[in-house]
């Protein structure tokens, strides 16, 4: 094979391999780019790690040994590599520390290492004392996204989003019962919220919602829904409804608990998780589409209402985990200005989710009181990107996802096909929507192939 005939094949390889990383990231990745970053990440690790000021020197021990054998003074050592695992979207690398390193160190280090290492995003968390875990990704996640073939789903655990590292972000009840998520306008707020309902549709739990938008965005899902208001004086009775709920759930709580001295352990319960199975109330989620409808009033009558409401809120996020209600509350704004109760309101919200804003108010309210900088992570969420957002809770720790795009017509198929799901709440029946049984659709049978037999 000639020289010339060599050169082309490798110009139309390297075009194929640019046109691939353009269009197909992930292939590209999977293909070529993990092989390269591998290649990459061995061969530059100990020089990378002393420019990054992420070694130590050399111990008392090995300098008097140097000296006394008139040998050269060692060099810095790197953290020792305990582990180096490729993935569908990058690098796993994990290191052990040593004597005198802090993890706040790779934490502060880790846009240094993005540029060296020539990878998208590196992200470091501790695994446990003196081991450091360094997620890379090799390309950009969250601009295309596509969820792993594979994702746990058990429970009310379920999968809302992929995270900037790659991994999935779920969503737990039993761990964080109740959320808060805010958004401008456009700005995906309502795509994660058809999201989460079109997950929650199969499993083993009641819907409630609240959409005093006329119930344009959860209207269209009402066949999973258990009760709906669309309004707020609907939505007022219907909040007073949950909390009678709860208070009732209590009571089933506390009738079953007998506590003796010949009583199990593993039988005394404080929340409805604990009951038997075939005593346990159905959990339920409740979905507030526009918090500020709720809490804005304009005369005497509309501000009693909404004491009513904000009244019942409150005692829903502080009493309702054990009773099996979760609230998700969404919303543009969640600030003081609504009004008297709505920071109690949102010192109750343990989950914390905030799309693009319109100012740096806005992002206050979701993680002020919670970590400056994933304030300004959500100030720099760009227009360009809906679904973008940044996660945290109340330990402080945020990290950015973005949901994948869900249709409407893709929720509305998944509550229709889990319609027969849908429990009864007893006490919220006036509540439930009122709609037309479904239409079967029949399928004409197929046109006979078969020939006729002839004589």
């Amino acid at each position: 094979m000639s020289t010339t005939t060599l050169l082309v094949l490798s110009l139309v390889v390297v075009a194929a391999a640019l046109v691939l990383r353009r269009l197909r990231p992930a292939w590209y990745w999977l293909s070529i780019g993990v092989t390269l970053a591998a290649l990459r990440v061995v061969v530059r690790y100990a020089s990378v790690m002393d420019a990054c000021g992420l070694t130590v020197p050399p111990s008392r021990l090995r300098l008097t040994l140097a000296r006394l054998t008139n040998r050269p003074a060692p060099e810095s050592r790197p953290p020792r590599i305990l582990s180096f695992r490729p993935t569908r979207t990058g690098l796993v690398l994990r290191v052990k520390l040593r004597p005198g390193q802090d993890a706040f160190d790779f934490a502060a280090s880790t846009d240094r290492l993005r540029h060296s290492f020539a990878m998208h995003s590196v992200t470091s968390r501790e695994i446990k004392s003196g081991v450091v875990e360094l997620r890379m990704t090799g390309y950009d996640v969250l601009e295309r996204v596509q969820m792993p073939a594979k994702v746990e789903r058990e429970g009310l655990r379920i999968p809302v989003a992929l995270r900037e590292d790659g991994a999935v972000h779920y969503r737990d009840y039993r761990q964080v019962p109740h959320s808060l998520n805010l958004g401008a306008t456009k700005s995906g707020k309502s795509v994660y919220q058809r999201h989460l309902v079109k997950e929650l549709a199969s499993r083993h739990v009641a819907l409630v919602g609240i959409d005093c938008k006329q119930g344009v965005e959860l209207a269209p899902l009402a066949r999973r829904f258990s009760a709906l208001a669309d309004n707020p004086d609907d939505a007022a009775d219907l909040l007073e409804a949950l909390v009678q709920r709860m208070a009732d759930t209590y009571q089933v709580i506390r009738r079953e608990q007998r506590i003796s001295a010949d009583t199990p352990d593993e039988e005394i319960t404080a929340d409805l998780w604990g009951l038997p199975e075939e005593l346990r109330p159905v959990p339920v989620v409740l979905l507030v589409d526009e918090v500020a409808e709720l809490a804005l009033f304009s005369n005497t009558a509309q501000k009693k209402r909404r004491e009513r409401i904000i009244t019942a809120l409150v005692r829903l996020v502080q009493l309702g985990r054990a009773a099996g209600i979760y609230v998700e509350i969404c919303g543009q704004r969640f600030g003081a200005e609504l009004g008297d109760g709505i920071t109690m309101l949102r010192s109750q919200l343990t989950g914390r989710l905030s799309h693009r804003v319109n100012d740096e108010a806005s992002a206050k309210m979701a993680f002020g009181d919670i970590s400056p900088d994933a304030v300004l992570a959500t100030t720099q969420i760009p227009v360009e990107r809906p679904g973008l957002a940044v996660a945290g809770d109340s330990t402080g720790g945020w990290v950015r996802i973005r949901t994948p795009f869900t249709t409407m017509r893709q929720a509305v198929n998944a509550c229709t096909a889990n319609a027969h799901r849908t429990p009864v709440l007893d006490g919220l029946d006036s509540f439930r929507p009122v709609l037309p049984d479904l239409t079967p659709v029949e399928i004409p049978a197929p046109a006979s192939t078969t020939k006729p037999l002839t004589a």
